[in-house]
């Protein structure tokens, strides 16, 4: 995405839906490292926050555009009146078409910012299922039921198939084609290999949500080229 360009999904008077690149934060931190909310209020002046994503995970996010839609759409997101879908791609096959994951979730007791499945922690529950299986990474649809913090990376880690190129659950390291075909070998304008997939593998691709007419609208955000080249060359290469 180029500099200040932003993918939007929807926008009516009430609200503006985006489609948020992976590596860029929804509002800023102590950092100052731009924000997708700087982005848009310099184009709409003020801009509310509704919900938010991590800085590595891409899709769905939902902006109020005045006070009184901020009140209303936070109330949905509260009261759990709305529904969440994500796409990730995961380590190995769960071997299994779907399934639910009830695991409670609390705070990591000494990494700071990090959680862990914890039978004294919050109750979380997450379904899903399996797009398309494959030995070394499957396609996940997740339909997160309550909403704390990574609950799906954690989750996810939790059946023993976290979220590919995961830093804190899984494996901080690229995905390679050398990883999914047999006897790979570089051509001979290329120095290296390049990574089909270096960044955190999980994508808000749905939302399920009122709006104040009392119409329920589906927004959705098309599955990143990334996913969709790592399941192409798996089915490629497949035996």
């Amino acid at each position: 995405m180029a500099k200040n360009k932003i993918d939007i999904i929807f926008e009516d008077n009430d609200i503006v839906v985006i489609n948020k690149p992976s590596g860029m934060l929804t509002i800023s931190d102590r950092k100052n490292n731009e924000s997708l909310k700087e982005i848009l209020s310099r184009k709409y002046g003020n801009i509310f926050t509704v919900h938010r994503l991590d800085r590595d995970t891409s899709g769905i996010v939902l902006f109020a555009k005045n006070e009184s839609s901020h009140r209303f759409f936070s109330m949905l997101f509260e009261k759990r009146k709305v529904q969440k879908f994500y796409t990730g791609v995961v380590v190995g096959d769960p071997g299994i078409d779907e399934g639910k994951i009830e695991a409670s979730i609390s705070e990591h007791p000494f990494q700071k910012g990090k959680m862990i499945v914890n039978k004294n922690g919050k109750p979380s529950l997450t379904t899903f299922r399996v797009l398309q299986h494959f030995p070394a990474y499957s396609l996940i649809e997740y339909n997160l039921h309550t909403g704390r913090t990574h609950q799906i990376r954690v989750h996810s880690k939790n059946i023993g198939h976290p979220i590919a190129c995961d830093p804190l659950y899984g494996e901080d390291k690229p995905v390679f084609l050398s990883a999914i075909k047999k006897n790979y070998k570089l051509s001979n304008n290329e120095e290296s290999e390049r990574p089909v997939l270096q960044r955190l593998a999980l994508h808000s691709s749905k939302l399920i949500i009122e709006i104040p007419s009392g119409e329920i609208k589906t927004f959705e955000a098309p599955l990143p080229k990334d996913f969709s080249a790592l399941m192409i060359q798996q089915a490629k290469y497949k035996k």
